[in-house]
């Protein structure tokens, strides 16, 4: 009996620590590695970032979400990063580098002039659907949807080409940890959403 009460001392928390960790990671946060250069200059390629499942999304947040489906060539399992520009029932334009939200100009000081005008061109959400022969072609980001773009437009495969991201896709907000050394990269993914 001794015996067992001494193993059971040390399992018992072992299990219990799993199970908390488990839970964590389903309902709370996890942690994802960037794939590619289209969040660029701000999460760099094979870096490794937290998700928080349980944060609000707001205008510029940078989500993780499950792409399969969302864009027709994404296999199973594969999740990309992108930041939300339009919220369910805004309207969304760019025009010679600057991005309209309902009419008004979102401050886009996360990313570089050149980064703006090389990559994100010039469209509405209507005549993007038009483009790319979206089935839901419409002026407004639909309900439950969010319309997301790469930091590095030029690369970045993003909601101006599959369309909107369903509510029900996303995993979470991505977090910069604070051990990375790198303030400004830091402040502009964890701080800006509005």
């Amino acid at each position: 009996m001794r015996v067992f009460k001494s193993i059971m001392s040390w399992v018992v928390p072992i299990v219990i620590g799993l199970l908390v960790a488990t839970i964590i990671r389903y309902f709370v946060f996890t942690l994802v590695r960037v794939d590619g250069p289209s969040m660029e200059p701000n999460l760099e390629n094979n870096e490794r970032v937290a998700v928080v499942k349980t944060a609000k999304i707001r205008h510029l947040s940078v989500i993780v979400f499950n792409a399969h489906k969302v864009d027709p060539i994404a296999k199973t399992g594969v999740k990309y990063v992108k930041r939300v520009i339009g919220m369910p029932g805004d309207t969304v334009k760019a025009q010679d580098g600057k991005i309209y939200v309902n009419g008004k100009v979102v401050s886009q000081k996360f990313i570089s002039q050149f980064e703006r005008t090389q990559g994100t061109g010039n469209w509405d959400l209507y005549a993007l659907g038009n483009r790319n022969e979206w089935a839901d072609k419409t002026v407004k980001v639909p309900k439950n949807s969010y319309f997301v773009l790469g930091d590095h437009r030029s690369v970045s495969n993003d909601s101006r080409y599959w369309g909107f991201v369903p509510a029900k896709k996303v995993i979470g907000v991505v977090k910069v940890p604070l051990w990375d050394t790198n303030a400004t990269r830091r402040h502009n993914v964890n701080s800006l959403g509005y």
